[in-house]
């Protein structure tokens, strides 16, 4: 694969669901880790993981030498966030609570860098010296980039849900995400995706989304909840993340040693 063709819409163009997850351990080896378990694509999530740009760098060389493809979650949609983003070498973006159309048009231009004809002008500084260029080495890297990134548009509000269609509309704007925990919240049942009207919300911008063909995806906490997202139309899905998947395995290991342990005091066996 050329280094600038963009391994998430290789992805996408299976026929199978890429599973995901998400990486809130902040850390390369557990990025690793996670990218040598099988999955498909991690998401660094930058909105809620107290990590600046060179961890965010060094986790991208991380995962960088495994199967897995790295989605990075910007903590804002912001100009210099998404450069220094696109400088230590994201290819893959996710834009975090965008409300409208004119919200993911922002987010588009700021990924590109401007050249003739664009349908949404870009905005991307430019600087020749970087991690995405490998250092000057790519040929004609500031004339391809712009083709190499996807852009998935997070739908986290009711708000932006009745904006779907214009959202998915904008040029450059390649998948959309909905981003359940947000939009029970602003549901009015915070934490409760399973909720009969956020699960109808979660079924309806799956339906949407296949009926226009743009590809969309979800994350839940559980196997079942994903088999679930799944059979709602959901193109590609996430399952819970790192430090999630540790502290329930943790927590089984020790209640399954409790009672051991609690016989073993009782009878000064060790």
């Amino acid at each position: 694969m050329d280094i600038l063709d963009n391994p998430f819409r290789a992805l996408l163009a299976d026929n199978a669901v890429p599973l995901g997850s998400w990486l809130m351990a902040g850390t390369p080896v557990t990025a690793e880790a996670m990218g040598c378990a099988g999955f498909d694509w991690l998401v660094l999530d930058m909105e809620h993981v107290p990590i600046d740009y060179q961890d965010a760098y060094q986790i991208l060389q991380a995962v960088g030498g495994t199967p897995a493809c790295p989605v990075v979650r910007l903590a804002w949609n912001d100009l210099v966030q998404i450069k220094r983003a696109l400088d230590i070498g994201a290819q893959t973006l996710m834009f975090p609570f965008v409300e409208n159309a004119a919200e993911a048009r922002s987010a588009v231009a700021a990924t590109r860098y401007p050249q003739p004809g664009q349908a949404v002008p870009g905005t991307r500084g430019f600087a020749a010296m970087h991690r995405a260029s490998r250092y000057g080495t790519v040929p004609d890297y500031a004339t391809r980039a712009n083709a190499a990134v996807f852009s998935i548009i997070q739908l986290e509000t009711p708000a932006a849900l009745a904006q779907l269609e214009e959202i998915a509309a904008v040029d450059g704007v390649d998948a959309l995400f909905v981003g359940p925990g947000d939009l029970s919240a602003a549901m009015g049942h915070i934490g409760n995706i399973g909720h009969p009207d956020v699960q109808a919300a979660i079924a309806d911008a799956a339906r949407r989304a296949r009926a226009i063909g743009k590809p969309i995806g979800i994350v839940g906490p559980s196997p079942e909840m994903v088999h679930t997202f799944i059979h709602y139309g959901y193109d590609y899905v996430a399952i819970a993340s790192d430090m999630g998947m540790m502290m329930r395995q943790a927590n089984a290991f020790i209640t399954a040693l409790k009672p051991s342990l609690a016989k073993a005091l009782d009878t000064g066996a060790y």
